[in-house]
Parts: C-alpha cells; sequence; structure tokens
C-alpha cells in the first residue's frame, strides 16, 4: 500500500516579510545605495510635507559613522509635523501612505519609501528608529519604533510627550549597514540635484566629511496641485468593475458623471448608447438606453462594452492643475545656482496624457562655465533618479537626438561641457520598479521629451554659432594686427612718415574693414532668416524634428487644437 503523499502546507505572508526578504526590489541592493536610499526617502518625505504645508523647505541631513560599514543617519525638516496617531503607522506599516489613491503630483505614491528605511534599519542593524514629531501645539512627541514583520504592524518600544517646546516639524534617526562615497550616484549628488530641481529649499548636509549648504535661490514655492478623479481613457476592465460594485451612484449615468474627471451628461449618455446598455421598458414595449439602471447591475460582458465605447468617444483632456512644474524661470536659476554656467535655457512642454493621466516635460541645459564634462541630470516630480540610467525613457529619449545637428561633440550622448536636466511631473510616473530608479518607455513620454529637447538644443546651437562667429572675428582680427608693425615699418623707411601714426591708420583701415565684413554676415544671415519662412528653409528643419518625435507640424496642429475647441464648445 503507497503511503500518502505529504499534503503541502501553504501559509500567507505579509507585505514586510516579502521585502524583508527581497529588498533589493526597493533599491537596497548594495551599502553604497542603501545609504543613499535612506537618506533618499527622509529627504522626499520632508520636501512634500513642507510643501503641501506651503513653507519654505529647511532640512538638515547628517551621516555620521559609527564604526566600519555602520552610520547613524538624521533627517529633520521644518514642516508641519505628524500628528501623534499617526506617526506609528506611517513609520511602521509598509504600504500605509496618503498618495496611493490622489491623483495629484507628488513624490510619494506607493506608502513604502520612508517604512522600508526603518525596516532595513532593524534588517541590518537591529536597533529602533527614532522618531521626534511636533504639530506646533507645544507638544513634542518622542517614538523608538521597529516593524513587526509578520503582521506588517508598528512595534513601539518607547513613548513619550515632552511639553513647553514651540516648534513643528518631524527628525527621524536611523543606524544602519552602509557605505559613504562621493561619486556620481552618492547622497552628495543626490542633495546637489535635489537643490538644482527645487531652489526654495535650503538643505544642510553633514557629512562624514565636512559640512555642506545648498541656500535656496528663490523666496517662492511652486503653485500648489490639485487633486483630480481618474479619467477614462486611463481605466481598465478590471478597476472599472471595482468603481462600479463600490460608488455611491444609484445610476450609471450619475456614475460615470461624478466619479471621472470631464465627463459632462451628454458625454456619458453616448458613452452608454454606444456600449448597448439598455432595458426594457414596460410602458413603451420596447428596449431604451439604460440610463438609470443601477452600477451595481452591470455585468461583466457590459463593463468590457463600456471600455470599448470610451475609444470611439472623444473625451476632453484631463485637467492639469493637478501638475506643478517648476517652470522655466526656476530651471534656469536652480542651474545658475549650482553650475555656474556661461548659457543656460530652459523650456516647458505643454501638459501631454499618457493612459489618462497627465504629465509635463521640462527641459534645461546647461553649458559651459564652471561645467567640466557632459552630465545628465534625471528627475520625476522633482526627485533624482541616478540608478538605472540605461532603462530609462529620458536616457533613450536622449540618445535619439543628433546632438551634431546642433553643434554638440557627442558619441550618442553628448560629451561637450554640457548639463542637460530632464524632469517629468505627472500623477503618477510610470516608474519601471518599485525602487523608482527609472520611468517606463511610453511612446508618447519619449515624444515629448526629444521634442523639449530638440527645442532647448535649438537655443544653445544659436548661442554656440554666436560665439565661434565672435571667436572667428577675433582671430581674424589679431592677424590684421600682428603684421601692422612690421607693415608700418615698411612703409615709414619707403615715405619717411612716422611708423606710429601708419600703424594707428591701418589698424583703423582694420576696424573699418572688419565691421564691414560683420554688416555683410548679418545681412546674409537675415536673408537666411527670410528664407526660413518658407518651406524649405529652417521651418523645415523643425517640420522634420516633430516628425522624427511623431509630432504633427505646427500649422497643421493649429488647425487640430481649432477643431478640438470647435467640438467641445
Amino acid at each position: 500500500m503507497e503511503k500518502p503523499k505529504k499534503i503541502v502546507q501553504a501559509r500567507e505572508i505579509s507585505v514586510s516579510e516579502f521585502f524583508e526578504k527581497n529588498r533589493h526590489l526597493l533599491g537596497y541592493d548594495n551599502k553604497i545605495k542603501a545609504l543613499l536610499m535612506v537618506v533618499k526617502e527622509g529627504c522626499d518625505n520632508s520636501l512634500d510635507a513642507t510643501e503641501e504645508a506651503r513653507i519654505l523647505p529647511d532640512i538638515y541631513v547628517k551621516i555620521e559613522e559609527l564604526e566600519k560599514e555602520r552610520y547613524k543617519i538624521v533627517v529633520r525638516d521644518n514642516g508641519p509635523g505628524i500628528s501623534k496617531k499617526q506617526i506609528p503607522k506611517i513609520f511602521g506599516k509598509l504600504l500605509y501612505g496618503s498618495k496611493f489613491h490622489k491623483l495629484k503630483q507628488s513624490r510619494g505614491q506607493q506608502g513604502l519609501g520612508i517604512s522600508v528605511g526603518v525596516l532595513y534599519s532593524q534588517l541590518t542593524s537591529g536597533h529602533a528608529t527614532e522618531i521626534v514629531s511636533s504639530t506646533g501645539d507645544g507638544k513634542t512627541h518622542h517614538y523608538r519604533l521597529k516593524i513587526d514583520v509578520k503582521r506588517n504592524e508598528p512595534k513601539i518600544e518607547e513613548s513619550a510627550v515632552d511639553n513647553g517646546k514651540e516648534w513643528h516639524g518631524v527628525q527621524v534617526s536611523f543606524i544602519c549597514e552602509g557605505l559613504y562615497r562621493e561619486h556620481k550616484q552618492s547622497v552628495l549628488e543626490y542633495l546637489k540635484q535635489t537643490a538644482i530641481s527645487n531652489p526654495y529649499a535650503n538643505i544642510t548636509f553633514d557629512s562624514p566629511t565636512g559640512r555642506m549648504e545648498f541656500r535656496r535661490g528663490v523666496e517662492e514655492l511652486p503653485k500648489e496641485p490639485k487633486e483630480i478623479k481618474p479619467h477614462l481613457y486611463g481605466v481598465e476592465v478590471g478597476i472599472l468593475s471595482r468603481m462600479l460594485h463600490e460608488t455611491k451612484a444609484r445610476t450609471i449615468l450619475t456614475f460615470l458623471t461624478s466619479e471621472f474627471t470631464r465627463i459632462g451628461r451628454l458625454t456619458g449618455s453616448e458613452i452608454i448608447k454606444k456600449a448597448g446598455i439598455t432595458y426594457y421598458n414596460e410602458k413603451a414595449g420596447k428596449e431604451e438606453p439604460g440610463f438609470n439602471i443601477s452600477p451595481r447591475k452591470v455585468t461583466d460582458e457590459q463593463v468590457a462594452n463600456l471600455i470599448k465605447a470610451v475609444k470611439e468617444v472623444k473625451l476632453t483632456r484631463p485637467p492639469t492643475d493637478c501638475l506643478s512644474p517648476l517652470g522655466e524661470d526656476l530651471i534656469e536659476k536652480g542651474l545658475k545656482k549650482e553650475l555656474n554656467p556661461e548659457f543656460v535655457a530652459a523650456i516647458s512642454r505643454p501638459p501631454a496624457v499618457y493612459r489618462g493621466w497627465p504629465f509635463q516635460i521640462e527641459v534645461g541645459i546647461a553649458y559651459g562655465g564652471s561645467i567640466e564634462g557632459p552630465k545628465i541630470m534625471r528627475l520625476a516630480n522633482r526627485v533624482p533618479l541616478l540608478y538605472q540610467a540605461g532603462d530609462c525613457a529620458i536616457t533613450k529619449s536622449i540618445q535619439a537626438i543628433d546632438w551634431r545637428r546642433y553643434g554638440i561633440e557627442s558619441d550618442k550622448l553628448p560629451t561637450a561641457p554640457v548639463v542637460i536636466m530632464i524632469h517629468m511631473a505627472s500623477v503618477w510616473v510610470p516608474f519601471t520598479s518599485e525602487s523608482k530608479e527609472s520611468i517606463a518607455s511610453y511612446p508618447i513620454i519619449i515624444k515629448e521629451i526629444k521634442l523639449a529637447l530638440q527645442e532647448c538644443a535649438r537655443k544653445l546651437s544659436l548661442y554656440l554659432s554666436g560665439m565661434r562667429k565672435a571667436q572667428w572675428q577675433a582671430e581674424r582680427k589679431s592677424i590684421f594686427e600682428r603684421y601692422a608693425d612690421e607693415t608700418a615699418n615698411a612703409i615709414h623707411e619707403l615715405t619717411g612718415k612716422p611708423a606710429d601714426a601708419i600703424k594707428e591708420n591701418i589698424l583703423k583701415i582694420v576696424e573699418k574693414n572688419i565691421k564691414k565684413i560683420e554688416l555683410l554676415e548679418k545681412r546674409e544671415e537675415a536673408l537666411k532668416n527670410t528664407e526660413a519662412q518658407k518651406p524649405n528653409g529652417a521651418a523645415a528643419e523643425v517640420k522634420e524634428e516633430t516628425a522624427e518625435a511623431g509630432e504633427e507640424p505646427p500649422e497643421e496642429k493649429a488647425e487640430a487644437s481649432k477643431k478640438e475647441v470647435k467640438e467641445n464648445a
């Protein structure tokens, strides 16, 4: 008789338990990067909190080496603070946060960031994380906590309250394994790029090698983004089915108009008709559109038909007040403040949409001055992305540009002393992994990045062209001046006239002729600019660039915009 086979015992695991074993998925795959991730998550939280409270950020970061490969990390801010009730859950529970369900631009998305720092700290050092917080009510709350990995719940080791100190903000202290290095993917580089992309922030960094300060360059915060509802173009069958069963709306028409942005009664009615959702009207004795059917009675087949119908109906684009771009002025000031270049240009593209979610691309280019070599700065919602550059839509877009066309030396990527800063602002950045290190290569995102890069590169090209012309004129003038002495002496010997007077006349003739040459070149340039207005001129170059990036030519785009406005009206 055969022995019965062993029954496999299955059990549920918590999200904390999963990420404890798979911390590399969140970016904690080596000691140098782990140190950066802890600092990054702390700073991101501080910047988000201060901006939401409309407070100019003052952030203090300290990294102290306690022993070999063991550090104490302190991040402190002047934000609004966290209430006593929320502190344990925010720091001691994974996938707990306020950003996941809100469709507006923010740094945090998943509710993993700072709590994973706590998990990494207890995993590598065994120490609890210390949190000090006050909302400005005269009470300062102190906590020492860990995460109960089996239950994904906070485990409070100590808690206390101090009275009398008037301040507001949060200070978090971690002790964890790490390795401090100063290179292109270090904590220092992250803070420098953060200072450029957040020029309204004061950042003080006490590192193992000394103190550094990144002073704010502007005294105003960017506009505050507003929360929006989801757009139907970005909703999939499963999500729509769940929303239909969870809604408080009594009819399917009310559901469409109240749960989604930019859906009016006319558009909602058209979608329901095209989806073929009907009911039998006994009084009329016929089938009629089911505008008043309960959302919970919609079948799976009808949900799929609704999604198909959405693709056939022209919907207005989602509103863009949920975005808070830096703007060209702040980009330029940030680059000038930290890099001291000789030339800066910035471009903010009009908002676009992917999967129903609005996003906006901004590009800044800095050239020369203190810049010694090429550098690419990738940013998402003002947060620097330092790893996985090869997988990122930003890197792929830069490689797709023919930089030589703009007078910039390159080998796939630029090799000239130029810094290219690319910022994507979105309600939901499509990161390729939970570690939030690179942006997914959606065609619409790559197209927008390329168009912004080309527009910014044209500005740099004009500057470089003018600089080369000025250099050539100076060289040409120096050649004539170099031989002025010899020519004057030769004429002096032949005529007996004073050599100094002859030299002075020669230099006047040189200056006069140089000016004539410059005027002729300017006239030729003006003629070229006139030709550029024709289809075969520079306008054709722009048309060619937009075609490469997959965008309509400017005049066709303008006609399409007029048509869209008329239809919406």
